[in-house]
């Protein structure tokens, strides 16, 4: 699939630009894919666990027998410095016309990482990206930003540049069946907040907007079911194509505060990313929905979702809309609290300053259509113990 590169024009010199690049094949038989390449050396990466588990076997077993197949499982949570270094080097002598990423966003960043750096090093030979995830989350397989930890100094270290995007993604719902329910309500969340996110953010657009509604609407239909039946695959193909979506809607539009708190809340009391951001996202909606342009903004969305009816106020269709995402946390018996995660008032009070500054300085804050004070990022936080 060639890629397209849309440019749209609107009154004065202001511009959209919406790049799409990515070829996405979805559906139960979608790794029948893979056995169209022959004679091609592929380099696959992937979780270390999804190894060790053979469960990597259902991508090799798929690839033709005159392919060269290099197997790397040296992927860690937070992509660190000296792993991308160890694939840069590898790289060399692999020599691969095709990298394929196989697992969670880590597998996917840590692929993102090796090919960034190699093309500064001048690694010149033409490479395929596939993105096989195997969580419906993070959306990494079709954003061109990845993040390299520096694990001496703890900074983390966010890389932006289409040159990383997947050339192609493949979602098959029967690598998501074993996840777990409580992963599959975090990295759902996740989902929700990438989509809720995208569409208030600066960056937002027609095209956008349409990629984060749809993908609002699979979450609140899919999700659940994900949790309680995690074995069908329609639900949980719906929820990896929501989760594709969402992805796509915020590379486009950026994010905002939710992400940019969360990021906090994960490094320093140790919660799963999904999870964080579930936790405050209520109480990000109400503090944006404190301007006049974003409730609207929430409202509309309400009303296009049938949260709410067309009659109704803005104040009052915020408000369903949070109820909707609260029902939702419930059932899924998911905490609404920081206590609940064992973080207490006064862990809280020790980080505040460090999670205002790191927030601030957070690549999320950059398209955040308000940027919160200290005050208001304590509000939120404290209002959750």
């Amino acid at each position: 699939m060639h890629a397209y590169e849309w440019v749209l024009h609107s009154l004065g010199d202001k511009m959209n630009q919406i790049y799409i690049k990515t070829k996405v094949v979805s559906g139960e038989d979608s790794l029948e894919r893979l056995g169209k390449f022959e004679d091609k050396t592929i380099w696959l990466i992937a979780d270390a666990f999804l190894v060790d588990n053979k469960s990597v076997n259902q991508i090799t077993e798929k690839l033709d027998k005159s392919n060269k197949v290099v197997v790397c499982r040296d992927v860690v949570p937070d992509p660190p410095l000296e792993v991308v270094a160890k694939g840069v080097a590898l790289i060399h002598s692999v020599q691969p016309d095709i990298i394929i990423a196989y697992g969670g966003g880590s597998a996917i960043d840590t692929a993102k990482g090796v090919i960034y750096f190699s093309r500064l090093a001048k690694y010149e030979k033409e490479l395929r990206f596939i993105a096989i995830p195997t969580t419906s989350g993070t959306g990494s397989e079709v954003t061109s930003v990845t993040v390299i930890t520096d694990t001496q100094t703890q900074i983390k270290y966010p890389i932006e540049d289409d040159g990383i995007l997947p050339d192609e993604v493949i979602l098959c719902p029967r690598l998501t069946v074993s996840v777990p329910p409580a992963v599959t309500a975090n990295t759902g969340m996740d989902v929700l907040t990438h989509a809720l996110e995208a569409y208030v953010a600066t960056g937002a657009n027609t095209y956008s907007d349409a990629l984060a509604e749809k993908a609002i609407e699979l979450v609140f239909h899919y999700l659940k079911q994900c949790y309680h039946e995690g074995d069908n695959l329609m639900a949980r193909s719906r929820m990896q194509e929501a989760s594709n979506l969402a992805g796509s809607a915020f590379n486009i539009a950026g994010l905002g505060m939710n992400h940019s708190i969360a990021h906090q809340l994960g490094a320093l009391f140790h919660l799963p990313h999904g999870l964080a951001n579930a936790l405050i996202l209520n109480g990000v909606i109400r503090k944006n929905a404190e301007y006049e342009d974003m409730k609207k903004r929430y409202a509309i969305l309400a009303k296009k979702l049938n949260i709410a009816s067309l009659d109704t106020k803005d104040d009052d269709a915020v408000e369903l809309l949070c109820s909707e995402i609260r029902k939702c946390q419930q059932e899924m018996t998911m905490p609404l609290t920081l206590r609940e995660c064992n973080v207490t008032t006064s862990m809280l009070q020790d980080k505040i300053d460090i999670i205002y500054q790191n927030a601030m300085n957070d690549r999320c804050t950059q398209t955040a259509k308000y940027v919160y004070s200290k005050g208001e990022i304590v509000n939120v936080l404290f209002g959750l113990l």
